[in-house]
């Protein structure tokens, strides 16, 4: 699996768009600490670039990737080579290169701005990690959609329709619902819905570490309540670990199954 992972990594590393995604988070980065003085407000803008186009780029490069590699995969598994090694070396070597480019892209400003002097720091950080897990996750979501539709269409139609579910039409949803019941308690409720999320419960993680909860009300002081303590801190980790690791183990399993 190192092999493949490796090979991957370097390949994709070589690609033009890994250098366009990296370009495009140094100029943003760039841009954003020459605009803004403090480094709280360029962070939460950063976040609502991240939150969204994160999970995107990781689920169209996921796609993508798998489709364009099908006959080098094709030729991989006529070697004696297992399976789960093969696509779980793709898949790695795909997420460890597109995190790359996201961590230097974001860094690489902020380290020369000071960021290390700041209290943002720990902010900052939390903000790679939740961007990390988050291409992570949706790399190996689109990976399971690719694994299970041949043609490739359909594979990016419902790639970019999970996308759109989990970055816009879940909140919709998600908000009508809160209205509809709102006479009833509804603070777990609440939790265990942003769980079902990783971009909601990503956002909710860095807006409550940034102290700005009291702008979400009374929702935003059970929140704190909850994520923003040390075990809530580690069970929304633990969430996000999650969400990397079920889909993970359905790729295992579809690839042992699938009939190339």
């Amino acid at each position: 699996m190192l092999k493949i992972l490796k090979y991957s990594f370097y390949d994709l590393m070589r690609s033009r768009w890994s250098y366009i995604y990296f370009l495009f988070y140094l100029l943003l980065g760039t841009v954003l600490l020459f605009l803004n003085n403090d480094l709280s407000k360029a962070i939460i803008t950063l976040m609502n670039v991240i939150i969204i186009l994160v999970p995107l780029i990781g689920t169209i490069f996921g796609v993508m990737y798998y489709y364009n590699s099908k006959e080098f995969t094709e030729l991989l598994l006529a070697q004696p080579l297992k399976r789960n090694s093969i696509f779980l070396g793709q898949y790695l070597g795909l997420s460890l290169s597109l995190t790359m480019s996201l961590v230097l892209g974001i860094g690489i400003p902020f380290i020369l701005y000071g960021i290390f002097k700041s209290d943002s720091i720990w902010n900052f950080s939390l903000l790679l990690i939740t961007g990390a897990f988050l291409t992570f996750i949706f790399t190996a979501l689109a990976f399971n959609i690719s694994l299970s539709n041949e043609n490739k269409i359909k594979g990016f139609g419902y790639a970019v329709l999970l996308w759109l579910f989990l970055a816009i039409i879940y909140d919709g949803i998600f908000l009508m619902s809160l209205i509809l019941f709102e006479d009833y308690p509804l603070d777990k409720l609440s939790l265990f819905g942003t769980m079902l999320n990783p971009i909601d419960l990503s956002r909710t993680l860095i807006l409550l570490k940034l102290d700005i909860s009291a702008l979400l009300g009374y929702t935003g002081a059970v929140f704190k309540k909850f994520f923003g303590t040390s075990f809530g801190l580690i069970v929304s980790l633990f969430m996000l670990f999650v969400w990397i690791l079920i889909p993970t183990l359905r790729i295992i399993v579809k690839s042992k199954k699938k009939d190339f």
